[in-house]
């Protein structure tokens, strides 16, 4: 059976591989029976390892029983299940529009009328699951397939749990281990026992992710992610992402909820917030002026990517500067920043040039990927601008306020401040230098220079 030229698996003559992962691999079939093309997923077991053929045996067992009774237009369709000694498969709908997973990077985010339409046709979805007592348990974008009409369709019941049923303790906490951490419910990562709320807090992580184009928890670690989904509250979407309506941070924020019974209690009821919430969004949201939006977008990404400033920053944490900063055009003479004055924003000149000044004199010149306000931004404790700078001509300027960098990853934190602190030791250096050669006394003078 396990072969790179099959012909057939099972009863399905294979037309061609649909996709490959770790543990399975799918393939467009004809189902020459019922006349239609379906998709079949294999996998075969591992010989060598008794208890983790046992564990997936499992999976396709419970997904074959669960399925059985799951009709709805937003849950794949599983038409036949079949395991062998060495192997099994699951022969179900073909759907070929990828899934959500191509669409939660800061790049590829969809428009805002879609990601509400998507989430809410998968809350009825799980609303419908759940009164067939199902509860998936495994809720993540890459579990979302989607029709090239971007339709969406639960997918991987494999991990589902039959609230029907008396599940052992096996059956109960068999998911752990599988999947992402990253959308498990504090209830999942704590092992309690668990209901449909479940679901709704993954797809509220989800719809997070849709929304900005990062997880509402990160941590440089699983344990320390474990930590902060438990005992941390996540960023307001709004803080992210400025263009998306107020009422969205109350949504996510109940489907996120920590305590279960403060939480959505049904797919229907999370549905219901959302559907209000398009009466919110503007008639005049076009497809095109979202794309336009994208391209701009791109461009940016691109000439920050290009900025020497920016070299140590991943892509994912550029895309998330430009989520929380303004990117500004200023005609030449403007002043940026005016010396006296208070506030901890920081700056990044993009394109032009601007010069620093000091009681009217020009201290420094400072070009493309030179920072502006660095030092009020990194002092603990002073925000005052100890100097101004002024654009020698017309300037792009990517300006970042303060408040912004409280909602941002650790990570993206802690670099912007590591560049923008080597930036303040390499002109402090400079400014040393400048000294020394203009007003720099021979060392055996200094030394016998008087002491304060």
């Amino acid at each position: 059976m396990k072969d790179q030229k099959l012909e057939t698996i099972g009863p399905y003559r294979v037309i061609r591989q649909l996709g490959q992962g770790a543990t399975a691999t799918v393939y467009l079939c004809e189902d020459e029976k019922n006349k239609r093309q379906v998709a079949v997923k294999v996998l075969y077991f591992d010989v060598g390892s008794a208890s983790l053929s046992k564990r997936m045996k499992k999976i396709f067992r419970n997904e074959m029983m669960v399925t059985r009774s799951l009709h709805h237009p937003n849950i794949v369709e599983v038409y036949d299940t079949q395991i062998e000694e060495d192997y099994a498969y699951i022969s179900m709908e073909v759907v070929e529009g990828g899934s959500l997973a191509d669409y939660c990077s800061f790049e590829k985010l969809l428009p805002l009328k879609q990601v509400i339409s998507v989430i809410f046709k998968c809350c009825m979805a799980l609303d419908a699951a759940f009164q067939k007592g199902i509860v998936h348990r495994d809720i993540k974008p890459a579990n979302i397939l989607l029709t090239p009409q971007l339709e969406p369709k639960i997918s991987d019941f494999g991990l589902a749990l039959n609230m029907n049923q008396n599940p052992t303790g096996e059956e109960s906490t068999f998911i752990m281990g599988v999947g992402s951490a990253a959308y498990m419910s504090p209830e999942q990562i704590k092992m309690y026992p668990l209901n449909q709320k479940t679901d709704l807090y993954s797809l509220g992580v989800v719809l997070f992710q849709l929304l900005t184009g990062r997880f509402p928890f990160k941590a440089p670690n699983q344990a320390a992610l474990m930590y902060k989904i438990i005992n941390t509250d996540a960023p307001r979407v709004c803080d992210l992402n400025p263009k998306l309506p107020a009422e969205l941070d109350k949504i996510i924020g109940r489907a996120l909820e920590k305590d279960v019974f403060n939480r959505y209690r049904t797919g229907a009821d999370f549905a219901k917030d959302l559907s209000s919430l398009r009466y919110e969004i503007a008639e005049d949201d076009k497809d095109d002026d979202f794309l336009q939006q994208q391209k701009n977008d791109a461009k940016r990404f691109e000439l920050l990517r290009h900025l020497s400033f920016f070299d140590d920053f991943e892509d994912i944490e550029l895309w998330e500067i430009l989520r929380i900063a303004k990117v500004r055009k200023y005609p030449k003479n403007t002043v940026l920043v005016q010396e006296g004055e208070r506030n901890r924003n920081v700056g990044i000149i993009l394109e032009g040039s601007a010069v620093v000044v000091l009681n009217g004199r020009v201290l420094a010149s400072l070009t493309a990927s030179d920072p502006v306000g660095e030092v009020a931004f990194l002092h603990p404790e002073d925000d005052r601008r100890c100097n101004s700078v002024i654009a020698t001509e017309d300037l792009l300027f990517l300006e970042i306020r303060s408040t912004s960098l409280e909602v941002v990853s650790e990570e993206l934190s802690t670099r912007l401040k590591n560049a923008l602190l080597v930036t303040l030791i390499e002109r402090l250096r400079h400014s040393n230098q400048m000294a020394l050669e203009n007003r720099g006394a021979p060392p055996e003078r200094a030394l016998s220079a008087p002491t304060f």
